[in-house]
């Protein structure tokens, strides 16, 4: 199908390009940026005036609870709230049930999300069977089945020795390991270490937690270089430490979360348990020095950390409550807002969570490489074009993933999405 993007605002980070023009797709590629080709005639016309066009967004951290959740259609309503934010490639967690540490449940996972034409996924594989800690996975022939990386998700890392022997197996085969900063010990508790936590009586994590995981990985990644990618940093000093990892030249790159980004563990209130997130939300000149980093270029994305969560398991009392929140319908609004308040373009916003986050998946992407993240001639078509004076606020139970638990609600945020388009497929159009 031939659609033609007409008179939007085209930016694409990746090549600095901003201008007003046309966008032309012929079987789900790009085939201009400006006059469309000779003799391109469209079957589709999308009057972009006054609106963005824009590379469909990378998210590199969300959860899809599948393979496990199958009889409830988790897969499709996640993903339909990817494209209904502008998402077209994700990256998703292995801590499903069962955990992706077998080659056949991650060819399922991508072959059911192919089935849905909505957004690409891109599976994360266990690190360890289990993720157990204990013995490693079979790394390269999950690689083979699509894995485009290996995590622990949540689940911190106790033995260093299996740690460093699956960083060895990883740089062997150039694999990338991806891992949240959090030492097994010290990152037990539900809160932030602060008066905060004191006070209202939580089990605090100090910011040792980050910093000791920290020390760890880089000193291991000195001796291996293997590629290693930071999830969701949360500290000024965590983040001092990955500054001084890259001066040094180690293959290291990082996120934050927007709920890092925006929010401190003063936002907890009275145990809201909205807030009771994976990492904790920290103090105020935490969350300065990350909106600092994101902006500096020190923090390589953004990212949503999309975990649904369904009521029962809010409705406890804080400490109980299972962490997590939805974020993939609020990624680029708060991108911009974030880009807004730090007085700094539309287009450094798409950045961080478009060629900037594509660049962190990298030679992992194969065909896809030179296209995710960015608007490419020749490259897949996923584009996502959207008002950014589009004003809306964020009402839990019009979102369309299954979690309607976000710290967000009843935040009024800019960038409303009118269409997602998917290798030249409309996957959301806005009512």
């Amino acid at each position: 199908m031939n659609i033609l993007i007409k008179q939007g605002r085209v930016i694409n980070p990746a090549k600095e390009f901003d201008q007003v023009t046309d966008l032309a797709i012929a079987a789900g590629r790009i085939v201009s940026v400006g006059a469309a080709p000779d003799g391109f005639k469209p079957d589709q016309t999308i009057d972009a005036s006054g609106l963005v066009v824009a590379p469909g967004l990378v998210d590199l951290a969300a959860r899809l609870r599948e393979p496990g959740h199958e009889h409830e259609r988790m897969l499709e309503t996640e993903l339909a709230a990817a494209v209904a934010g502008g998402v077209t490639s994700l990256v998703c967690m292995p801590d499903t049930e069962p955990v992706l540490d077998e080659p056949g449940l991650v060819e399922m996972l991508k072959y059911r999300a192919e089935k849905l034409h909505q957004a690409r996924v891109f599976p994360l594989g266990a690190l360890t069977r289990g993720l157990k800690g204990e013995s490693l996975t079979e790394m390269l022939a999950l690689t083979e089945s699509g894995c485009v990386g290996f995590s622990q998700a949540e689940v911190a890392l106790k033995d260093t020795q299996v740690l460093q022997r699956a960083l060895q197996y990883a740089a062997s085969f150039g694999l990338t390991v991806w891992l949240r900063p959090r030492d097994a010990w010290l990152g037990k508790g539900v809160a932030a270490s602060g008066p905060l936590a004191t006070r209202l009586g939580l089990s605090g994590v100090p910011v040792a937690s980050e910093t000791v995981a920290l020390h760890t990985l880089f000193e291991l990644t000195r001796s291996t270089r293997t590629r290693l990618h930071i999830c969701r940093v949360s500290s000024a000093a965590g983040l001092a430490l990955i500054a001084q990892a890259k001066a040094e030249g180690l293959p290291v790159s990082c996120d934050v979360s927007i709920n890092s980004l925006f929010l401190t563990d003063t936002d907890m209130g009275y145990y809201d348990s909205r807030m009771r997130l994976e990492p904790p939300l920290r103090q105020q000149r935490d969350r300065d020095a990350l909106r600092l980093g994101l902006a500096s270029g020190l923090i390589d994305a953004l990212v949503s950390d999309h975990t649904p969560v369904k009521d029962d398991a809010k409705a406890l009392p804080f400490a109980e409550a299972e962490p997590g929140a939805s974020g993939l319908e609020l990624l680029l609004s708060l991108a911009c807002r974030w880009a807004d308040d730090s007085g700094l373009g539309l287009a450094r916003a798409l950045a961080a969570v478009t060629s900037a986050p594509a660049q962190v998946l990298g030679s992992t992407l194969g065909s896809l490489a030179g296209s995710c993240g960015q608007l490419a001639i020749g490259g897949a078509a996923d584009v996502c074009v959207f008002d950014p004076q589009g004003a809306w606020t964020v009402q839990p139970q019009s979102l369309r993933s299954q979690g309607k638990h976000t710290p967000f609600s009843g935040y009024e945020l800019p960038a409303r999405v009118r269409y997602t388009l998917v290798g030249g497929h409309i996957a959301y159009l806005a009512a």
